[in-house]
């Protein structure tokens, strides 16, 4: 039976560009009402705005609980309650454990993983309410394996776990839970990484499908409502990606191993290299970390108003 988003509220965190602000498009544009949130107030309340009366925005980090609830309660009061959570804020790290200080490392982890809990604990009752569904954004990253991505890997594959185990808590509650798992995705993120190594898009170049393909935001959004209409378990974004999981035996054991420790002696210098010539443990576009952070003092949430 087919989940009818028409007239639902959605829940967006890291909605403020890239995946989050296609899937908010697209829910939207599907009759969906939406809830933007994430770390960018400007962007968020253009998008909002572009989006129609019916939304909203909220400024919000997903490692604060306080700015979570904040956010949730702004939400419920503006438009009723929260049928679907989309927990889409993420990050990754420009450099290796052993270039990285681990304060760097640790917040990959916090925003991945702990704020995808933070985003659950804050949300589950409005959710419980309307019997709704929970989507998880993981990655392939949760089980493929590559050199200089492992704060990044560990974040997603405990994603994907802590979804396997909240889907049996919730079940009797009447909620659905799945969790997202995408390939490469042509966002600012991946961009970033990009235009700071040679060697990761050289690396990019020499893997096959889907490990090597990047497919767009508008792709994904597809994939994440077609998912959530259908309150899957698991989406899969190229739909090929679903093969990788399904061998997931087979690359993380030695056999898989050993292509990428091939590989590893000669590019792993290399990587490291390349980061510390960009002089960033994060990438220009992310906020609060790279190079074009925010400046100003977090705005209040609002209710995009009839123009």
């Amino acid at each position: 039976m087919t989940y009818d988003i028409r007239g639902k509220v959605l829940f967006i965190t890291g909605a403020a560009r890239g995946i989050g602000e296609e899937t908010a498009r697209q829910a939207a544009a599907k009759g969906a009402r939406v809830a933007v949130v994430g770390l960018e107030p400007e962007r968020l309340q253009r998008l909002a705005g572009e989006l129609g009366p019916q939304h909203t925005w909220a400024t919000c980090d997903v490692t604060d609980q306080a700015s979570l609830d904040a956010a949730v309660a702004h939400t419920v009061a503006e438009l009723g309650g929260i049928d679907v959570v989309v927990a889409n804020a993420g990050i990754a790290n420009q450099g290796t454990v052993a270039e990285s200080p681990a304060d760097v490392i640790a917040r990959v982890m916090e925003v991945n993983l702990i704020g995808v809990a933070r985003t659950v604990s804050a949300t589950v009752a409005e959710v419980e309410k309307r019997r709704g569904y929970f989507l998880l954004v993981s990655s392939l990253a949760a089980f493929t394996a590559l050199p200089g991505m492992a704060a990044y890997c560990g974040s997603k594959a405990g994603v994907e776990n802590y979804g396997n185990a909240l889907r049996f808590e919730l079940a009797h509650r009447g909620i659905g839970v799945g969790t997202a798992h995408m390939g490469w995705i042509d966002t600012d993120l991946v961009r970033d990484v990009k235009a700071d190594s040679s060697t990761f898009e050289d690396t990019l170049r020499k893997l096959p499908p889907p490990l090597g393909s990047i497919a767009t935001v508008e792709e994904c959004g597809r994939g994440f409502l077609e998912g959530i209409a259908r309150r899957k378990r698991r989406i899969f974004v190229p739909k090929s990606v679903g093969l990788l999981a399904a061998l997931r035996p087979i690359t993380f054991s030695w056999l898989g191993d050993l292509p990428i420790l091939a590989q590893a002696k000669t590019m792993v210098p290399k990587l490291e290299e390349q980061f510390r010539a960009s002089g960033r443990q994060f990438g220009r576009t992310s906020v609060g970390m790279g190079d074009d952070r925010e400046t100003g003092a977090p705005q209040a949430p609002g209710r995009v108003s009839q123009a």
